[in-house]
């Protein structure tokens, strides 16, 4: 999965925001940074180019994706971590980034806490959570092709996960209660370019935890093939292009 997440999302959907929010990053001048859920490091080498006297130390809570990232971007230090049980000290990172992974806590306001735990005063929480799924041209086409290929079943995995968390009040609420003090929030609408609209349908499938959701409803070249047909059908044959919704936060510890 690393390999296949590496190779056709994360140039289209994940490398655009990776370069804003390191920049980001950058302007708050961290010495000690602390990355959550880097998967493969995508943010990590942008973090590494964008502040290069920051230590920059990177987790995930999959092995597979710290072994991958590792070696994709070795100017970091790289650990396995749950991102609601830090095994770090309390104080110990002056700024703490997040790309697209806090949806994924399964308890937001214990990670939170967790984070501000590891925050020395006056540090900076940063991070971004993606918008409604109709708002992100890539993921609404592959939901698309799910829905098509299993109509009586579809994969929910996109919309209940990725962009279910997409109410900023929510996530602001959420920060409160975890004890930050929300000191930015924004929407962003960046463009992803694919090579085709394949290899997005492609990417999910054998890179993301959506083929899990299709293998297990017997999904094979069959349903392969109308995922595929869909996806194109909605953004179009050869290079495709397509706009991405997602939200940013700065919370203040």
């Amino acid at each position: 999965m690393p390999e296949a997440y590496e190779r056709y999302l994360v140039p289209v959907l994940f490398r655009p925001f990776a370069v804003d929010l390191a920049a980001r990053a950058a302007a708050l001048r961290p010495r000690r940074v602390l990355e959550l859920a880097a998967g493969t490091g995508a943010l990590t080498s942008e973090l590494l180019a964008a502040a290069p006297s920051a230590e920059v130390t990177a987790t995930d809570l999959n092995d597979a994706m710290v072994g991958f990232g590792s070696s994709r971007a070795p100017g970091a230090v790289w650990r396995q971590a749950d991102a609601q049980r830090l095994p770090f000290p309390d104080g110990g990172f002056d700024l703490v980034v997040c790309q697209f992974g806090v949806m994924f806590f399964p308890d937001r306001v214990a990670a939170f806490t967790d984070v501000r735990r590891v925050l020395a005063p006056g540090g900076r929480f940063l991070f971004s959570t993606w918008g409604p799924i109709a708002a992100h041209a890539f993921d609404a086409a592959v939901q698309a092709g799910l829905e098509r290929a299993f109509p009586d079943d579809p994969p929910r995995f996109l919309p209940a996960v990725p962009h279910g968390y997409a109410d900023p009040a929510a996530v602001a609420a959420d920060l409160t209660a975890a004890g930050f003090t929300v000191e930015e929030q924004y929407e962003l609408t960046l463009e992803g370019r694919a090579a085709s609209a394949a290899d997005v349908a492609t990417g999910f499938l054998t890179g993301s935890p959506v083929r899990a959701a299709f293998e297990e409803r017997g999904g094979g070249a069959a349903e392969r093939s109308v995922v595929i047909a869909e996806t194109t059908a909605r953004l179009g044959p050869g290079p495709v292009t397509g706009p991405m919704t997602a939200y940013v936060f700065t919370g203040a510890a």
